[in-house]
């Protein structure tokens, strides 16, 4: 397994470490420019690859992370996707500090992808940066949004732990109601509906406001983990 990394800029001092879960089809080159900009507000980034028939094998190099004493915390688990299923589920079982839960994929929902990979496309990102990117991608899985996902009865509920929940209000994927549902009114998360945001949140028109928004938590979480605000109205 091969963990891609973006550090913090020669001389700065790392405030954090965020592992970045990938969803269904997604390789590095979908996160290059979220590590590029996570990584040069000082946190470490360290994507895994999600393997859906073997999310033993992510989960044993996750706590490998978690447990590295030369990447700094807070630790924070950045899912995407079934990458979002993923740290929803391991965020409450292993050692990382908070997560950041982003186009949560649903067990057993049936969202449009549409047939063709156009439709695809729009189901996933209006951002033609990152269209541009998945579609020269070779290691891309197209129509990998069809598959289905590992968990069959799988609960969600808000964990005791931090958890940021950013969803698109105009996912086909994943309805924004049924995704932000469980994590709603619960004093540990903050949630937060990208207005015409589609199911690639982390890389859709709205992306700088995503990691601002992603940003603002965990310098929160970095005052404590009940969230203190970082800015409040004068």
């Amino acid at each position: 397994m091969t963990v891609t990394t973006w550090d913090e800029p020669a001389g700065a001092t790392p405030r954090g470490t965020l592992i970045v879960l990938p969803g269904r089809g997604e390789t590095a080159a979908s996160y290059q420019r979220l590590g590029k900009r996570l990584a040069a507000d000082a946190y470490r980034v360290r994507l895994v690859p999600v393997d859906l028939d073997d999310l033993t094998a992510a989960r044993e190099q996750v706590e490998k992370l978690l447990a590295d004493e030369s990447l700094p915390a807070p630790k924070v688990l950045v899912g995407a996707d079934s990458g979002a299923t993923l740290a929803a589920t391991l965020v409450s079982e292993v050692d990382a500090d908070a997560a950041v839960i982003a186009g949560l994929a649903l067990p057993g929902a049936t969202g449009d992808t549409g047939a063709t990979w156009d439709d695809e496309l729009d189901a996933r990102s209006a951002c033609p940066v990152h269209r541009s990117v998945i579609e020269g991608d070779a290691g891309f899985e197209r129509a990998a949004l069809a598959r289905p996902l590992p968990w069959s009865d799988l609960e969600l509920t808000a964990p005791a732990k931090p958890v940021l929940v950013v969803h698109g209000a105009a996912d086909a994927v994943s309805p924004a109601d049924a995704a932000v549902a469980p994590y709603a009114g619960a004093p540990t998360a903050r949630t937060w509906l990208v207005q015409g945001g589609r199911h690639d949140v982390l890389n859709d028109v709205s992306h700088r406001s995503v990691a601002a928004t992603i940003v603002l938590f965990l310098e929160s979480l970095k005052l404590g983990p009940d969230l203190p605000p970082v800015l409040v109205p004068a």
